[in-house]
């Protein structure tokens, strides 16, 4: 079985950055499709970005320009933020897509398997 950990979460003011991390325990392999995804207060969960198969990297509007995602061999899932603003402050969580996808994946019926958050918050 797959298991996600997510770390790297913390309080930042306006304009900082944070780099959170998510490692991969189990069956996992690079063909996998991953994804970063977060849940304000009070809002519904929503895509952030994903990763797919084939390395090629998509993003949602709100954060097109200011996160990078990426990924290494072990595998380890990476979120990069910069330029953050106080509407990016959410619970983050990693998520493991079914088998592969290609190309902006950022539907949860993708994934099949999810880690158990880190906190961003972030003030003016």
């Amino acid at each position: 079985q797959v298991q996600l950990v997510e770390s790297g979460g913390g309080s930042v003011q306006v304009g900082g950055s944070l780099r959170l991390s998510c490692d991969v325990s189990g069956s996992a392999d690079s063909t996998y499709c991953m994804a970063w995804f977060r849940q304000g207060p009070g809002k519904e969960r929503e895509g952030v970005a994903n990763i797919d198969s084939n390395g090629v990297t998509g993003y949602a509007p709100s954060v097109r320009g200011r996160f990078t995602i990426s990924r290494d061999v072990k595998p380890t899932l990476y979120l990069q933020m910069n330029s953050l603003k106080p509407e990016d402050t959410a619970m983050y969580y990693c998520a493991k897509g079914r088998l592969y996808c290609y190309g902006l994946t950022l539907k949860e019926d993708d994934y099949d398997t999810w880690g158990q958050g880190t906190q961003v918050t972030v003030s003016s």
